[in-house]
């Protein structure tokens, strides 16, 4: 099984600010609130979560298993 990277950066695609996030291991975050404007991010249609849109890391079942 690949080594799962626990945190990604998310950038906010309404202000552009750029947050270390920690990530949920056993699942998919499907809201997230960027802290710098407030925006509610949802996951760009096709992928699962916030994390695999905007993240630097996709979420840790695409790590592991390539899917949801």
């Amino acid at each position: 099984m690949p080594e799962v990277r626990p945190t990604s950066t998310v950038t906010c695609p309404e202000c552009g600010a750029e947050t270390e996030a920690e990530m949920p291991v056993d699942g998919c975050q499907f809201f997230w609130g960027c802290p710098a404007c407030e925006t509610l991010l949802r996951p760009e249609e096709g992928d699962c979560c916030v994390f695999c849109s905007y993240g630097t890391a996709p979420c840790p079942p695409v790590q592991q298993k390539g899917g949801c």
